[in-house]
Parts: C-alpha cells; sequence; structure tokens
C-alpha cells in the first residue's frame, strides 16, 4: 500500500484555499474558491450544495479530459460531451454537495499544457497522472473538514480520466464512502498487448506502476466499500477483454471481503465512450442509497 500512495504522491501535494465567493443559483448555492499549490499554482475549484445550511454529504467529482483543456472544473456546472447532464445541480437536488477543482493543463492551468508538464515529471522520476492524484487527496481532505460536510459520507465520481484518477483515489484513501467511475476501467497489460493503450493520454502513465499492481487490483482495494463501474462494451478505450481480465481481479477482492454485494458493474453491449442516461440513472440510484439516505 506504501508504495501505491507513493506512485499516487499521497501527501505531497497540499492545497491551500487563497479565497472563496458564494452566490445563489437557480436551486442551489455556488461556491467558487481559488487554492495555491505548494509551488504557489493557482487552482480553481467550485462547490455546489443544496440551499440550506445544514450538514450534507458530498461527492468528489474529478473531471474528464477528451481534449477539452478548456473545461476542467466548469465541467461541474455546464457539463461536457459525454456526460448525461452537469453532476453539480444534478446532485443538489439530491441533498448533495459536490466539489471539483481544475486538474493541471485544464481550466484555468493550461499553460504548461499536458505534454511539457508530462514530460517534466516523467524526468524526475514521478508523473502528472500522479501529481493529479495527489491534488485529488488534498482536495478530499479540504472538502472533509468543512462544517457543512457530512466526512463519513463522501463519495467520489468521475468519467474518462476522472473515473481512473476516482477509484485509484478510492484505494489509498480509506475514508472515501464510495465511487462511482465511468468508462475508463480496463487492465492496462491487456491494453498494451493489443495497442489500446495508445488511445489513452500520456499524462495517466505512472513509471513501474504495472510492476507493482494492475487496475484490477487497484479497484479490488476499495473493498468492502460501495463501488460502481460503468462500462460501454463499444468504448475502444476500454475493449471487453481489458475489461473482463480487470473486472475478475476485482470482483475477487470483493468475493473475499464478503461484500460482493457491493460492488455494481452497469455494462452496456451497444454503449461507446460517454454517462448514458441509463448509466446516469444507475449512479443516481448507486449515490442515493450509499450516501444520501446513508
Amino acid at each position: 500500500m506504501n508504495k501505491l500512495r507513493d506512485a499516487f504522491e499521497i501527501g505531497e501535494h497540499p492545497l491551500t484555499l487563497r479565497s472563496r465567493k458564494a452566490e445563489r443559483r437557480d436551486g442551489f448555492t455556488l461556491e467558487e474558491l481559488d487554492f495555491t499549490t505548494l509551488h504557489g499554482e493557482r487552482v480553481r475549484g467550485f462547490i455546489a450544495r443544496p440551499l440550506h445550511s445544514r450538514s450534507v454529504p458530498a461527492v468528489l467529482c474529478i473531471h474528464a479530459h477528451g481534449f477539452r483543456y478548456d473545461v476542467g472544473a466548469s465541467e461541474l456546472l455546464d457539463g461536457r460531451a459525454g456526460l448525461h447532464s452537469p453532476p453539480g445541480p444534478a446532485f443538489a437536488a439530491m441533498g448533495l454537495a459536490t466539489l471539483m477543482i481544475d486538474m493541471p493543463a485544464f481550466g484555468l492551468r493550461t499553460e504548461p499544457g499536458e505534454s511539457a508538464r508530462t514530460k517534466a515529471r516523467l524526468w524526475r522520476g514521478c508523473s502528472l497522472a500522479g501529481q493529479m492524484v495527489g491534488e485529488q487527496a488534498a482536495a478530499f481532505a479540504w472538502l472533509a473538514a468543512r462544517d457543512d460536510i457530512v466526512a463519513d459520507r463522501i463519495g467520489v465520481y468521475g468519467m474518462s480520466m476522472g473515473a481512473t484518477l476516482g477509484y485509484w483515489l478510492a484505494a489509498v484513501e480509506p475514508r472515501i464512502a464510495c465511487v462511482a467511475h465511468l468508462c475508463c476501467f480496463a487492465d492496462f497489460a491487456s491494453l498494451i498487448d493489443t495497442g489500446a493503450h495508445d488511445l489513452h493520454g500520456i499524462y495517466l502513465t505512472i513509471p513501474g506502476l504495472l510492476n507493482l499492481t494492475s487496475n484490477g487490483e487497484i479497484a479490488g482495494r476499495i473493498a468492502p466499500r460501495p463501488q460502481f463501474i460503468g462500462i460501454g462494451d463499444q468504448d475502444p478505450l476500454t475493449p471487453p477483454g481489458a475489461v473482463d481480465r480487470a473486472l475478475v481481479q476485482t470482483k475477487a477482492a470483493y468475493d473475499r471481503a464478503g461484500a460482493s454485494g457491493k460492488l455494481v458493474v452497469h455494462r452496456e453491449p451497444e454503449s461507446g465512450h460517454a454517462e448514458t442516461p441509463a448509466m446516469r440513472a444507475a449512479v443516481v440510484d448507486f449515490f442515493r442509497r450509499h450516501l444520501a439516505d446513508g
């Protein structure tokens, strides 16, 4: 576990809040956040929460990639191609708060870009993906420390890049209550065998990760906590064979933990790299059972 936490750079990327401002939106309260990293880079964030002031459960939402470097944390409020609808307002209507921050190279952090950041970190023996997970760990800790958040009822949600970062984080952060991830669950060794790994961005490369473990085993570390895996079998980034191999490992971990009922696999034979209406409905049901109605 310590080696995996090191690979994911947990504890290495603290975030300090500089300022925040709140406004009332249609059906929810929005907070715009301004953080800084340890090295002084500014990080934008947003919180959407129900209009009342009572403490609520929360979801750390992690944005996708999609080569839309301009989107970043605004995905929480505006959505993006591939998402059924913006998660912030939708989850606020369920009584949940949501937090999303810009990842490096996205949103207001587009310079330096993904390639330059990745290469610089690889030269130093670390990775951009590791920095991303480390920053999400800091965002989770900040969210859990808020007085208006129920700290033991915080889940994680993400699609594509956000999916991988989400279950990686949940694997090494035991305080996360549950995780729902969509359209990015597959065995990386299998992807390499077929060449499908090259469809994923270079940011995701963590040196030596496959010598430590596999994605199926990483997701299995989340057991016995609830986990939702959403997959479209027509998604070229997660071909069925690579998904099947990872699922065998994850299901085995849940079986060993006596928690097979806590693993939800939503698989659509005809869908691709997108959150379908049926997938969103299943996610809503998952969070309603494990967070909102906790």
